[in-house]
């Protein structure tokens, strides 16, 4: 089963979308939802999406999955640009030590219910 079709990448993809749509077409605002969401959103979309395209580039296709190291580069790479790097560069980021958890709770749902081989799912 394609990334795109399994129902655990989709309920955090949507979720996210109707999230954004929310805040940024709605005005609507909910404290923690807003502050957090995304964040624990992020990584099952980010590495699903990634894990999608190297699926179609990959001889293994549907059988390729990430090692869980690879699942931790990602999951340092976007704490590391999103916690430390953006946020000293611009005043638009703001260092949260709570967003590194719900990286890291993403990460853990991703390689826990999304990195399935095809006939794992």
């Amino acid at each position: 089963m394609p990334v795109y079709s399994n129902p655990w990448f989709l309920l955090p993809a949507i979720t996210f979308w109707i999230n954004q749509y929310l805040e940024r077409v709605q005005g609507i605002y909910f404290p923690l939802v807003h502050s957090y969401l995304d964040d624990l959103l992020a990584m099952p979309v980010i590495l699903g999406l990634t894990l999608q395209l190297y699926r179609w580039i990959h001889p293994r296709k549907e059988r390729l999955v990430f090692s869980i190291k690879q699942v931790l580069v990602g999951f340092l790479y976007i704490s590391l640009l999103f916690e430390v790097l953006l946020p000293a560069w611009s005043v638009t980021y703001v260092r949260d030590p709570w967003d590194v958890g719900c990286y890291f709770l993403g990460s853990v749902y991703f390689y826990g219910l999304i990195n399935k081989k095809q006939n794992e799912t």
